[in-house]
């Protein structure tokens, strides 16, 4: 039998290819690679496939059922930690059952096939575990050595948020206060959870994104600087690199929940999908029905809505509930912001909100500088292409869309702009940018990056149109920029995997052209964390610096704060900033009195009036 592809895999065993790739990271089936990269399946995979179709279905067991007894057989600690449960516990057990997994793990337990496993870890640790993190779902655990001195290198580059712990450390303004994060799982975010931690923070965090979790960066905050993989005693932490859509809403709605049952004080939000899901529940318990999809919803907003239903059904009121004890959210980014101003201008904001996007020391710098560093290492890792003398559409010029420009044509591309802000076009063109429309350039352009935060600007009649083996990535929040769902639809397109997060999808020949393909990154989902680590740690710095300062305000000041958006006030982005110029060398020229007084400012500041755009 000739090896399958994953999509003849799937045809030929009912699995789906998605379902396929999360059977291999769980450890129950594992694919060969071609030299490329590619998966294949041979008649054992096969047989392995169908045999676990047939014996799921007949004992109605799910996949986590069967990764779970795979680890019994290959986790002696874990074997041992359930049997001592058992039998704690449950004394009434038959003793022939007395040790079964200890036995199970001590007959399967040779290192190769440990290192075989990749399964997704969610351990309860005994009852005498004192101090350990008892709820929580990552990848690998004996990742969080590793985990952990990237988190102690970030920390060095992190000076604000290092400045922060000093400075509030001993007050722990956020004692006892529950924050629910969602932001992407990285070492750098690792930095700022144990810094809301370090201000007294009761923190339980997700991902924001179903590709960006750095696995050993999850490990790590679980298993926490005191702990081990045996006896974690961090934070407990949902998330793991190539989530399902499924398994992303399924961890947020674990995240909000604590062990008590209530839920939290604040949140920290990227993307604004914790606050959507908190107002869609509140919503939807008013009306008495969760609606229904129609042909026009996303996969995602239908799993949004099964999430609810299902949630709402086993605890009525919960997400009213949830809201009602929530003093604030923090939102970091661009497209989260835009969800917040939307719920204020229509009068649904739940709790008040601060914009922490639109402070200067974090639009300005992650957005800008972020990315500038980013996109052309995730373009790097995904592509090993040569940028330089190639054609780069950048579709956007704002913050995000600057900052790409200027690192591709730092790369010596031939960067063209699309833009519909006439401001930003102009910027565009007076930076030396050629403006045009996508139409203008489809066809001719090797590299297209996405950076609006708006919805359907490359579509598939697009890309079918474009050059063969043309890059086309997004690096704004959501994957929505890039109609991945059209292109899935064009009669006989075919999706190969070339190494994940990097997918050719080959076009058949027509009468007019020849079969040609594009090279989709992250499957239209931000590349630089899909396929690269993000910004790096000093310019997260001073957003995560923001974040802090932001919780600090929203639990100091509560009640002071009413149901709307708020931007931080102008000294503390320059306090922001003033904790970051010793790491760079920079010293300020301190005004005089007299001077201050001519430009009507404090000699302490702050310097610019709110309106000043810098």
């Amino acid at each position: 039998m000739k090896p399958l592809t994953i999509q003849q895999a799937a045809e030929a065993t009912g699995w789906s290819q998605r379902m396929l790739r999360y059977l291999e990271q769980s450890g129950l089936v594992t694919a060969m690679r071609s030299p490329g990269g590619h998966r294949h399946y041979g008649p054992r995979q096969i047989e392995q496939l169908q045999r676990l179709r047939e014996l799921i279905g007949a004992h109605d067991l799910g996949i986590t059922d069967i990764a779970f007894e795979l680890r019994m057989r290959t986790d002696s600690s874990l074997a041992r930690a359930v049997d001592d449960w058992f039998g704690a516990v449950h004394r009434f057990a038959a003793p022939e059952h007395a040790g079964i997994y200890r036995r199970l793990a001590a007959q399967q337990q040779s290192q190769d096939h440990r290192l075989h496993t990749g399964e997704k870890v969610s351990v309860t640790l005994t009852p005498d575990s004192a101090g350990s993190v008892t709820d929580f779902k990552v990848a690998d655990l004996s990742l969080a050595a590793f985990g952990r001195k990237e988190i102690q290198l970030a920390e060095h580059e992190m000076p604000g948020l290092m400045a922060l712990r000093r400075e509030f450390g001993a007050a722990q303004p956020l004692k006892g206060k529950k924050v629910a994060g969602s932001l992407h799982m990285t070492v750098q975010t690792a930095v700022l959870i144990e810094t809301l931690a370090a201000l007294g923070a009761d923190v339980r965090w997700v991902s924001c994104n179903i590709f960006s979790t750095q696995d050993h960066a999850a490990a790590a905050i679980v298993v926490g600087p005191n702990g081990t993989p045996e006896n974690p005693q961090g934070i407990p932490v949902y998330a793991w690199k190539g989530e399902t859509l499924e398994e992303y809403w399924w961890c947020t709605e674990q995240m909000i929940v604590w062990p008590d049952g209530s839920g939290p004080d604040s949140i920290v939000d990227d993307g604004g999908d914790v606050t959507l899901l908190i107002h869609m529940g509140v919503e939807f318990e008013a009306t008495g029905a969760v609606p229904s999809t129609d042909e026009n919803d996303s996969e995602e907003y239908g799993i949004i809505l099964d999430t609810l239903r299902r949630s709402i059904a086993e605890q009525p009121g919960k997400y009213t509930r949830i809201a009602a004890d929530i003093v604030g959210v923090t939102e970091e980014t661009t497209t989260g912001v835009h969800r917040l101003y939307e719920f204020e201008k229509a009068g649904t904001l739940l709790f008040p909100a601060i914009n922490v996007n639109d402070s200067v020391t974090k639009s300005k710098f992650d957005n800008k500088y972020g990315v500038r560093h980013s996109l052309i290492d995730g373009i790097n890792r995904g592509t090993d292409v040569m940028i330089g003398g190639k054609m780069a559409v950048v579709l956007g010029y704002g913050d995000v869309g600057k900052g790409s420009a200027e690192s591709l044509r730092g790369q010596g591309a031939r960067v063209v702009v699309t833009e519909v802000d006439p401001i930003c076009a102009l910027q565009a063109a007076m930076d030396g940018l050629q403006v045009v429309t996508l139409d203008d350039v489809v066809g001719e352009a090797d590299i297209f990056i996405t950076t609006t935060g708006n919805k359907d600007i490359i579509m598939a009649e697009h890309m079918v149109q474009m050059k063969h083996q043309a890059i086309v990535g997004n690096i704004g929040h959501f994957d929505n920029e890039i109609d991945m769902a059209g292109l899935a639809k064009v009669p006989g397109v075919v999706k190969n995997e070339v190494k994940p997060q990097v997918h050719e999808w080959v076009f058949p020949a027509t009468a007019d052209r020849p079969a040609h393909s594009i090279i989709v990154l992250s499957e239209g989902r931000l590349l630089n964390l899909g396929n690269a680590t993000g910004h790096p740690s000093f310019v997260m710095s001073a957003s995560f610096a923001n974040q802090t300062i932001a919780q600090i305000e929203v639990h100091t000041k509560r009640g002071e704060y009413d149901k709307k958006v708020y931007v931080l006030p102008k000294h503390l982005d320059e306090k922001v900033a003033r904790l970051h110029l010793d790491a760079v060398g920079a010293k300020l020229t301190i005004l005089s009195k007299a001077q201050a007084e001519y430009i009507g400012v404090d000699v302490a500041g702050p310097y610019k009036p709110e309106h000043y755009r810098y």
